[in-house]
């Protein structure tokens, strides 16, 4: 069986814990926003190991648009090159618990309109883009 590594910012840790804790009854609201999140289940690229990491919750079609953001920092987080690495992901959205498969969106039509869903459903997104220079990372999680 594969290790868990728990996250180390203890906020991410503790939203990880409560939801997957309740079943997906609680810690569904990411941190202080009041906005729906999902729990993306993943493997470390360089560990394998388990991951789990809280992101916001942008629902298109049966799929699930995960944005790199990091708060507009200058880097990724981790977590966009584990999805990288390995695509194969479990989502948890609330007491669901969906396999399935992430892609990094490339075509530019199909990017913009999946960053402008991701804005309407949290409008930081902007902002965040506007502080850095890099190019934020836009995934699709899609059923397989």
């Amino acid at each position: 069986m594969t290790e868990y590594l728990p996250p180390t910012l203890d906020w991410v840790r503790e939203q990880v814990e409560l939801y997957e804790g309740s079943g997906g009854k609680e810690g569904t609201t990411l941190r202080d926003t009041g906005l729906p999140c999902i729990i993306i289940t993943h493997k470390g690229g360089k560990t394998g190991a388990i991951r789990k990491i809280p992101v916001m919750k942008v629902k298109v079609g049966e799929g699930y648009v995960l944005i790199g953001s990091y708060g507009g920092r200058p880097k990724n987080p981790v977590w966009v090159y584990n999805l990288r690495s390995h695509p194969d992901v479990e989502i948890r959205d609330h007491e669901e618990v969906m396999k399935m498969r992430v892609r990094e969106v490339e075509n530019d039509s199909e990017r913009e309109y999946l960053w402008k869903a991701s804005v309407d459903a949290y409008p930081p997104y902007e902002e965040y883009q506007s502080k850095t220079s890099r190019m934020i990372p836009v995934f699709i999680a899609e059923p397989y």
